[in-house]
């Protein structure tokens, strides 16, 4: 696939996850990995980006054998964007979808 393509959507992938959930990076990048190739580390610049820009909060939890995770959580800010991003998308989508199979544009 294309790597522009990857690149357009993968910060809304991060709040989409996100939205349903908090998460640790690790398993972001992970749930992301199995559903679309990604490179190692490719997650990690884009859940610091979105923290810098108040999208993102962090926390520490402590897990049961191992060191404390930190998890990611949608800050309300976070939660409007994903709104609009998700919007604009579907709406972007549609319009890609329906030129795309516009078969009288041959």
């Amino acid at each position: 696939m294309n790597t522009q393509y990857k690149k357009g959507v993968l910060e809304l992938c991060v709040l989409a996850l996100l939205k349903k959930h908090d998460c640790y990076g690790y398993e972001i990048s992970e749930y992301l990995s199995n559903h679309i190739d990604i490179a190692d580390g490719t997650v990690y610049p884009i859940l610091r980006k979105l923290k810098s820009d108040g999208v993102l909060t962090t926390y520490l939890q402590e897990e049961s054998g191992g060191p404390p995770r930190k998890y990611y959580s949608l800050t309300d800010l976070g939660k409007q964007t994903f709104q609009n991003e998700r919007a604009e998308y579907l709406d972007f989508a549609k319009s890609i979808r329906a030129l795309l199979e516009d078969d009288n544009n041959d």
